[in-house]
């Protein structure tokens, strides 16, 4: 593994343990040329995805992506990483299981839709100002009123 921080190639694990979800391997490597540490995860990828975005476009599929969606949906809300790793890892395990190799972007969206729906209304609502483009403040009100409906129907 390569040091982030001076190229190095020869890095040294100091530590290994499973993730909480135990979905992944978590290392803490140390390079002995500028002696810095840092952290790689090691996951299983049970095929090669390819998201195939609206206008037709193809791209390789990045995991990474949607955690960062979803962090920024749920920045400064009560929701640990930790749940964002574990919902992320759902997804991606839901996508591979379906057994296509390309994903239409659409149908990502739509599962982190329904991730978030269940782990954080503003986060929910967040995504899909975005995800839904939003492009009127009648836009809003519509979707919140949706919202406002399935959460009365829940309690």
């Amino acid at each position: 593994m390569r040091c982030p921080f001076c190229g190095n190639e020869e890095t040294q694990v100091k530590d290994s343990r499973p993730t909480e979800d135990h979905a992944a391997i978590r290392r803490r490597r140390s390079c002995p040329d500028c002696e810095q540490r840092f952290t790689t995860f090691e996951r299983v990828q049970l095929r090669e995805m390819t998201v195939l975005k609206s206008g037709g476009r193809k791209q390789p599929f990045d995991r990474d992506k949607i955690m960062k969606s979803m962090q920024i949906a749920l920045q400064k809300r009560p929701v640990e990483f930790e749940k964002i790793e574990k919902v992320t890892t759902g997804i991606v395990r839901k996508l591979e299981s379906q057994g296509e190799h390309e994903i239409p972007s659409n149908l990502i969206g739509a599962e982190v839709m329904k991730a978030l729906k269940d782990l954080d209304a503003v986060g929910y609502i967040r995504y899909a100002s975005v995800y839904k483009d939003f492009r009127e403040p009648d836009d809003f009100n519509d979707f919140l009123e949706d919202v406002k409906k399935l959460q009365g129907t829940q309690s």
